[in-house]
């Protein structure tokens, strides 16, 4: 399987949008006809698509192989208003791609009969360049620290025992009531923060005897992340002054940083050697252990075609 896998999900578009739009789409090819430029990607989801072909497609390997002991991050990425928390959270008719993962996650972990399990979760915002928990909404301005024993970590963010999936999408809607929106000409709920969902598993073989110390056990822990990104804009479309250029300013930053770390880990720069700039953002500095090494990394990028 490969570590990075980049997936488009076009938006659907209304009457008057599909009449006026140049685009195509045919395959797995965006397009615009009789222009030479042609934009590949692993797999592209039309406007018909629900978010669980989507999920089947790459998200729900990525779930199982955390059960394994393997990191992973599934990001949504996109412009404003372009169907990013829709992908990620989903609706009552439609579940996204978050609730979902915790329902397979706890679904994986019961077919593994001969491990036991300790499930944690966590639900942070990066705004402006700020980490702040969303489960305990007084934590602010939170540290990224690193130590021999917990390697990268956020100071003071709250970990949450687990044991259900409702437990878990429960906590996660009163983290979600916590997070920075904002108005802006494109959107009136406009993200103005990344979230970063975060789900910790740890495991270790059950042992036959309870009297029995099997000191050779070894507790096996990977980290599933499920980063919703704030939107990337641009100031002239979205009208932005104020606190909202600022707050763009900083999203867009992070995001140039996230690219160029993809870029970096997709050309093999890490296992060269090469250096790739986690540092430059705290995006990247936190997600550093489940992007690089053996980690498993899905990208889906939400697009509309209408013209703009």
């Amino acid at each position: 399987m490969e570590r990075i896998h980049v997936s488009v999900r076009s938006k659907p578009l209304s009457p008057e949008d599909a009449k006026s739009s140049p685009w195509r789409i045919s395959g797995n090819s965006i397009f615009i006809p009789n222009q030479p430029a042609k934009f590949e990607f692993d797999r592209i989801f039309g406007n018909e698509c629900h978010t669980l072909e989507i999920y089947e497609a790459r998200t729900k390997n990525i779930v199982s192989a955390a059960v394994q002991g393997f990191n992973g991050t599934v990001f949504a990425y996109g412009q404003t208003s372009s169907g990013k928390t829709h992908t990620m959270r989903g609706s009552i008719t439609e579940p996204g791609v978050i609730p979902m993962s915790v329902q397979d996650l706890f679904n994986f972990i019961e077919m593994e009969v001969d491990r036991e399990f300790l499930v944690r979760m966590s639900y942070m915002e990066i705004y402006n360049e700020e980490i702040n928990d969303l489960l305990v909404p007084e934590h602010r301005k939170l540290q990224i620290h690193e130590s021999i024993e917990r390697g990268i970590f956020v100071a003071g963010l709250r970990e949450e025992i687990v044991a259900s999936p409702d437990q878990v999408l429960e906590l996660m809607d009163f983290g979600e009531s916590h997070r920075h929106i904002g108005e802006t000409n494109m959107n009136l709920y406009s993200s103005r923060s990344h979230t970063i969902f975060r789900m910790i598993i740890e495991s270790r073989e059950k042992a036959e005897d309870t009297k029995t110390d099997n000191s050779c056990d070894a507790v096996r822990v990977s980290v599933l992340n499920l980063v919703d990104l704030a939107g990337s804009e641009r100031a002239a479309k979205t009208g932005a002054e104020g606190v909202r250029l600022k707050e763009g300013s900083h999203i867009n930053k992070s995001l140039m940083t996230l690219g160029t770390v993809i870029k970096k880990l997709s050309e093999g720069a890490e296992s060269q050697g090469g250096h790739v700039p986690y540092r430059d953002s705290k995006l990247t500095r936190i997600l550093q252990p489940a992007l690089g090494g053996n980690a498993n990394t899905a990208i889906i990028c939400n697009i509309t075609l209408a013209q703009v």
